[in-house]
């Protein structure tokens, strides 16, 4: 691998896992394009929209990994709202990683700017006030949040991700779950996708070893960082800045897949 080619990836990796530490998702949602786009125009490689998803897939696994090690002591996660999209996201990731195989490369895009796009519109519907309350008293429908982990999982490993960019919004709008322990929850909900869409695009040939091990020690660095400025910054500065990033994401894919 050439050098200018190992720095830009470390480059995306750590900015992409810094992201989702603080945030509470991924990485997906900011490295799928920057993998797709950044290589190329800089001249130091190239990769399909099928290995692109195949680097997501490893990357995500591990930057979730290290996001939930960072929020573990912050009382933030919700056992049994993990336990029910986990169950779900799981088994559906890995379904929709197998089935990408048969998908072209512009119908992976495709999907990558339905989701970005439904995520983004999301994002931007006005939620109620929230207050801190204990874990013990966070209620929601169990069998709706399971009903749209797994869809959620099957989309989102079509393209590599965990799900966490639409994981979020659903969690804050849909389910009434509030913002820190969405965002901390979200990570090990990702974490439990990730093992299905990694598992699957192994199964498919689609992960690159080289990119893959760069991304997977970018995440280890960065999403920590990411989680420990998440802690420090207001409840409405994460929703601003995952939902503009979010709505640039998808208006870069639907221009590109528009020309």
């Amino acid at each position: 691998m050439q050098p200018a080619t190992f720095v830009t990836l470390l480059g995306i990796g750590l900015v992409g896992s810094f992201i989702s530490g603080m945030v509470g998702i991924g990485g997906s949602i900011v490295k799928y394009p920057l993998l797709l786009y950044i290589p190329p125009l800089l001249g130091v490689a190239e990769f399909t929209a099928h290995e692109v998803s195949g680097i997501s897939a490893v990357q995500v696994l591990f930057a979730s990994a290290a996001g939930v090690y960072a929020y573990r002591r912050g009382n933030f996660l919700h056992p049994r709202l993990i336990a029910y999209m986990g169950a779900a996201i799981i088994v559906g990731s890995f379904v929709g990683a197998i089935s990408a195989k048969s998908f072209s490369e512009s119908s992976i895009n495709l999907v990558y700017g339905v989701l970005a796009t439904i995520a983004a519109v999301m994002m931007l519907i006005p939620k109620s006030a929230e207050g801190d309350r204990a874990i013990s008293e966070i209620g929601f429908n169990g069998p709706l949040a399971a009903l749209l982990a797994g869809a959620v999982g099957f989309f989102s490993g079509i393209v590599g991700a965990a799900g966490a960019f639409l994981l979020v919004p659903i969690m804050l709008v849909v389910l009434r779950i509030p913002t820190r322990v969405t965002v901390a929850s979200s990570l090990a909900i990702t974490l439990l996708s990730s093992i299905g869409t990694t598992a699957g695009k192994f199964w498919t040939g689609d992960v690159l070893l080289g990119p893959s091990l760069i991304m997977i020690w970018a995440s280890i660095v960065g999403a920590p960082l990411g989680a420990a400025v998440g802690r420090r910054l207001q409840v409405k500065w994460l929703q601003v800045l995952l939902a503009s990033l979010i709505l640039a994401t998808a208006l870069k894919i639907w221009l590109d897949l528009l020309k």
